[in-house]
Order: structure tokens, then C-alpha cells, then sequence
């Protein structure tokens, strides 16, 4: 059974700064590309950060420069090194991998850039 655990989201000023973490567990994590979306309220989920297995990455216009995906394969763990918050950062970030055929999610972590 596949899992994914996200943690790590909560209230935070802007230009501050959050790391996220996902937990993955029921696949070989090692051998599978990993994916932080986001979502807000009303809108279709956006791709934010991707991070093959051989730990190429991939970002959106949109966080390219701000956010850093990493993976640490002995943990099974992704994480989103979130810099420069901005209010428009505000969403709830799920974490993602595509295995035996079909999507995994998490439940996700809220994010909220606010003053």
C-alpha cells in the first residue's frame, strides 16, 4: 500500500521561508520520480516541483529561483525548500508519485503567506 505523509505547512509572513517534507512509504522510493503540486480553493492543482529518481529537477515560472526539491533516499523523504514566501504561495501543497500505474497523493499540508 502506498502512502504519502506530508508535513511541514503553516502560517508564515512573506519573504519568509518553510521546508516541507512528504514520507513515502509501499513503493521502492528510490526508483520513482516524486512531485509537489498545490491547490487553491476553486482552482485546478498546479504542478509546483518534480525530482526524477537520478534527482533531475523541474520547476514552475512560477517558484523557479524561490523553491528547492530534494530527496533523500534513505528516508524516503521529498522536500520543498520554500524561500521568498508571497501571499500568491498561499495554497495546500500535496505531495505525488506515480506508481503501478496510477497517481498517489497525499492529504496534503496548508501553506498560508499572510501579514
Amino acid at each position: 500500500q502506498v502512502r504519502l505523509v506530508e508535513s511541514g505547512g503553516g502560517l508564515v509572513q512573506p519573504g519568509g521561508s518553510l521546508r516541507l517534507s512528504c514520507a513515502a512509504s509501499g513503493i521502492n522510493f528510490k526508483l520513482y520520480a516524486m512531485k509537489w503540486y498545490r491547490q487553491v480553493p476553486g482552482k485546478e492543482r498546479e504542478l509546483v516541483a518534480s525530482i526524477t529518481s537520478g534527482s533531475s529537477t523541474d520547476y514552475s515560472d512560477s517558484v523557479k529561483g524561490r523553491f528547492t526539491i530534494s530527496r533523500d533516499n534513505v528516508w524516503n523523504k521529498v522536500y520543498l525548500q520554500m524561500n521568498s514566501l508571497i501571499f500568491e504561495d498561499t495554497a495546500r501543497y500535496y505531495c505525488s508519485t506515480t506508481a503501478y500505474g496510477r497517481d498517489f497523493w497525499g492529504q496534503g499540508t496548508q501553506v498560508t503567506v499572510s501579514s
